[in-house]
This record gives C-alpha cells, structure tokens and sequence, in this order.
C-alpha cells in the first residue's frame, strides 16, 4: 500500500507519517506543492492521496483538478483546514472520496482512508452536518461557483494580485479578469475591491 500526502507544511507531513505508520501497513511519500504532487502521484501511482487544499500556489483544488482529470479513478481524501461547506462539496464534486478537516478527531481521517480505500465516500461529522444544515438554510450563492472560481476567490482573499493570479495558474490574464467578471455577477457584487472583501471575509484560509 503506498500513500502519498500532498501538504505545504513540513511539521504536518510527518505528524502524519507518524500517525498513519502506526495505523497501516504502508510506504508514505511526501509532496510539498501541487507540481511536485503531480510529479509524485505519476511516478508512484498510491493507492489512496491525503491531500491539503491549501498549497502555496496553484492550491490543493487545482492539483484534484488535474489528478482527476488525468486519472478519474484516483483515490483522494481531502485533509484540510477549511470548515466551509462550500470547499467540501466542491471538493467532492471535483472528485474526492473524501473530505476531513484538521480539527477533526484523529480517528474520524482513519476512518475515511478506511472508507474511501473500500471504494466508499467519506466526510468527517462536522463538515457534513454543515453541509446538511447549508443545504435546508437558504441557498448560498458561493455553492453556484466552479473549482475554478473558489480558487481564484481564495487567491484574491489572500491578497494576491489578477497578474498574480494568472501566473500561479498558468492561465492568461483575461482570463483570469473574465472568471472576476463572473463571480461578481453570480455573488452579486459591483467592484473587484468587494469581491476582495468577500473572499477575505468568506473564505478565510
């Protein structure tokens, strides 16, 4: 059994090497940032991806993106600091098995590698009684964005830059400004600078 995890942080790719040695019988590979992930999934084909959405970079929603699309059978479980429904259903509907958030007890993420390794779905308590509770309040208007459209609002929530933006994407600057143009209509906002504010407020990373 190999298992790859994909996180930006050092202390917590090997917490959670000690842990999940304790747990499986498995070789563990470690990946810092979404090209090196790729690179590391192509070459080691694991049987199951402990992926952090919140990479330097392209980000973790970006690295699925292109994981699924370049193998649909890949077996991903999202390990994240992110608590919004918003990024476990996108996540889910880009492909992932799986959803866990770092504050989540320990034995709820080896409960989900368990699961998604068995085939199945799995999401951590909190994350899905918030997902349950988003689904009955009134509709949000951010669960209408794409993959693409979350990463770049939490890209600009960040402070970086359309140029920026375009260059850590590998996409053209209108293009970039044209996907702006629709977040704006679907959230309903005027400016890029509330847009900004939103994402900051929103989508805290």
């Amino acid at each position: 059994m190999k298992i790859l995890i994909v996180d930006d942080h050092g202390v917590v790719r090997e917490g959670l090497r000690r842990l999940l040695s304790v747990h499986f019988d498995a070789t563990i590979i470690e990946a810092a940032n979404v090209e090196h992930g790729l690179a590391a999934y192509a070459e080691e084909r694991p049987d199951i991806l402990v992926l952090d959405l919140n990479l330097e970079g392209a980000g973790g929603l970006e690295l699925l993106r292109r994981l699924i699309a370049s193998d649909p059978d890949a077996r991903i479980i999202v390990f994240s600091m992110h608590h919004e429904p918003v990024y476990a259903t996108r996540a889910l509907r880009g492909g992932a098995r799986g959803y866990v958030t770092k504050s989540a007890p320990v034995d709820e993420l080896i409960t989900g590698i368990q699961r998604v390794m068995a085939g199945e779905q799995y999401v951590d308590k909190e994350i899905a009684s918030r997902i349950a509770l988003s689904q009955i309040a009134t509709e949000d208007p951010l669960q209408s964005l794409s993959i693409r459209e979350v990463e770049i609002l939490r890209m600009l929530g960040q402070g970086k830059s359309m140029t920026a933006i375009s260059d850590n994407l590998g996409i053209a600057y209108k293009t970039v400004a044209n996907i702006c143009t629709q977040i704006k209509v679907k959230l309903g906002v005027d400016r890029t600078a509330d847009l900004i504010r939103l994402a900051v407020e929103t989508l805290k990373s």
